[in-house]
């Protein structure tokens, strides 16, 4: 073997409550911190955790790690200590610190960055998910964790791939039944990933209804139902293929979000994804 370091990802869920609301302050400054989010009142979230290892292949057992000492850890210090628990109250981490997702990635990493996992390994990334549209993900680089945040849109779109410089038949031969000249359909799914500064307050490095106005300002609400090769400016005179939509969202998105974009990535179907991250 060639000694190449491995990656392996355990998954893990657990439900927990939270709530975003500073007991100390008052109605009128949590409403001013958390936006929509404050309310003294939990709500819940089915959470799914995924830690991702790094080691050495052992050229006796043909693995990097036995993966139940990577579960049984993750079952102790994390499903156990979360399951079916108010977090605010009831995870003394989480007393006097916002119960965010990024608060979790951060909190997590560190307890299961102290020798908790077996020492042949490395924790290298989680992704803990919130929500099928909203999910944050940690790496490690250097030993420096890093927090991105990202929050998926979907819009229907038409399209025709088609070169008016070509015949038909080289049109066909680039494209095939895509260049249909009534044009086809997609179901778009978006994934837009920012990176921050975390406010130690609130624990949340964006404002995720700011951030959502402006994707559906910038991107959906000018895509959504129409057609590309016809009603979107940008487009005019160029063959709107995924590879070119994603790079047009990417630059109609970049610097203008209240966060630092990361990444956008596009799914034009379930089997073809297209991604263009920053530099």
């Amino acid at each position: 073997m060639s000694g190449r370091p491995v990656r392996m990802t355990r998954r893990v869920a657990f439900s927990s409550g939270h709530r975003f609301w500073i007991p100390a302050l008052s109605e009128a400054e949590n409403r001013a911190a958390f936006g929509s989010w404050a309310s003294p009142y939990n709500h819940g979230h089915n959470y799914a955790l995924e830690a991702e290892v790094e080691g050495k292949v052992d050229p006796a057992t043909g693995m990097i790690v036995n993966i139940k000492r990577v579960d049984d850890v993750l079952q102790e210090r994390v499903v156990r200590a979360f399951d079916q628990k108010s977090i605010n109250d009831e995870v003394p981490a989480f007393h006097d610190r916002a119960a965010s997702l990024e608060n979790l990635l951060l909190y997590f990493a560190e307890i299961l960055g102290q020798g908790a996992l077996p020492s042949e390994v490395r924790l290298t990334r989680l992704r803990l998910e919130e929500m099928p549209t909203l999910w944050g993900e940690l790496t490690m680089n250097d030993s420096i964790p890093h927090v991105t945040l990202t929050r998926t849109f979907e819009f229907a779109a038409a399209h025709r791939l088609h070169l008016e410089s070509e015949t038909p038949e080289r049109n066909w031969e680039l494209f095939g039944k895509c260049t249909n000249p009534a044009g086809h359909g997609h179901n778009y799914l978006l994934e837009v990933t920012v990176s921050g500064s975390v406010d130690p307050r609130t624990g949340m490095m964006v404002d995720l209804l700011a951030l959502d106005r402006a994707v559906e300002e910038l991107v959906v609400d000018r895509y959504d139902h129409k057609n590309f090769n016809c009603d979107v400016p940008e487009f005019a005179g160029v063959n709107p293929t995924s590879e070119v939509i994603v790079t047009k969202i990417f630059e109609a998105l970049d610097g203008r979000l209240p966060a630092r974009l990361e990444r956008v990535r596009l799914y034009e179907t379930a089997r073809n994804i297209f991604e263009i991250s920053a530099p």
